[in-house]
């Protein structure tokens, strides 16, 4: 069935919740029960940190309903031959511009909607009773955002934001789906399956129709501000994360498997200062020769279980 563009926004909003009631297992992938033991090694780990650096990857992310990239069976790469736009593709091509709004446009509703999960509100409640000094994400969805975190990096970047690559206007990606539908009033196509970053996978035909505004300001090329693959991270954000893992004393990788580099030079910086990393992550990890504690198991189940990390600080502190 084909349906207008306003319906299709309708749909998508609608079926985002079934799609986070799917099974876990269509976007987690399989890992045995953590040993209490190993839990019990992590809490220990937190408790001694005073002030603790985390990072999170997209493993954080996929029990909200969002699917990774590199998981083993359901990550992106694992289920389809489909590869993230490139930033120099991205720049260069009108064509490539096209497409990736055509789809980015229709997998919105969906993308946008999803919510945190106990693993981002464990993480906010550690913020709060001031265990956590800083937290860099290298997911672009917003979730650390949405449960409240404020000691918050986006390494790389964030969907909810749009950049003129002329003026560097940024504005709100929920303005600028208003103009894709003003522009676009008779679109009809729809999309199968969605991506980490929002994409959804649509034909070269289906697209070919599709309407790109510029920026309303300068004409230029409007961007999601957020780092393609290909792209560099910002330098100044990049030491400025430095500084405030400088400050900590432990630092937490959970949900990554820092394949990038992006993410793995702040294992690499926590080492170069001698200090101590812990790992949760379902998988192996770049960085597990380099970990003091790792832990397999899923975000969600294990910060949860740690929670009362937060009460014993308290009353430490009260």
């Amino acid at each position: 069935m084909r349906i207008s563009v306003r319906k299709c926004a309708i749909v998508f909003g609608k079926q985002s919740t079934a799609l986070i009631r799917r099974s876990l297992s269509d976007y987690v992938p399989v890992c045995p029960p953590t040993h209490p033991n190993e839990v019990e090694r992590l809490q220990d780990f937190v408790l001694c940190s005073q002030r603790l650096f985390v990072m999170t990857g997209a493993g954080i992310s996929t029990e909200s309903g969002i699917p990774d990239y590199r998981s083993e069976g359901v990550g992106l790469y694992a289920r389809t031959e489909r590869r993230p736009i490139q930033h120099a593709e991205f720049v260069r091509s009108q064509d490539a511009r096209r497409r990736y709004w055509a789809r980015n446009f229709v997998g919105w509703p969906q993308f946008s909607s999803h919510k945190p999960n106990t693993a981002h509100m464990a993480l906010y409640n550690w913020e709060k009773a001031g265990k956590l000094h800083w937290l860099v994400t290298q997911n672009v969805d917003a979730l650390h955002a949405k449960a409240g975190q404020r000691r918050l990096t986006e390494l790389h970047g964030c969907t909810h934001r749009v950049i003129c690559l002329g003026c560097q206007t940024v504005s709100s990606r929920f303005e600028l789906q208003e103009r894709f539908i003003a522009l676009n009033p008779s679109w009809n196509e729809q999309a199968h399956g969605v991506a980490p970053d929002g994409d959804v996978f649509l034909t070269d035909e289906q697209v070919s129709n599709f309407r790109v505004p510029p920026c309303d300001k300068c004409g230029g090329i409007l961007k999601p501000q957020v780092t393609f693959f290909g792209d560099t991270v910002n330098r100044e954000v990049v030491f400025s994360l430095y500084d405030n893992l400088g400050q900590a004393d432990a630092i937490l990788i959970a949900g990554s498997s820092l394949q990038v580099y992006s993410g793995y030079r702040f294992a690499l910086k926590a080492q170069e200062k001698g200090i101590p990393i812990a790992i949760l992550n379902i998988g192996p990890t770049r960085a597990d020769h380099l970990a003091v504690v790792k832990v397999a198991g899923r975000c969600g189940d294990i910060l949860a279980k740690i929670m009362s990390v937060n009460q014993h600080f308290q009353e430490n502190v009260s």
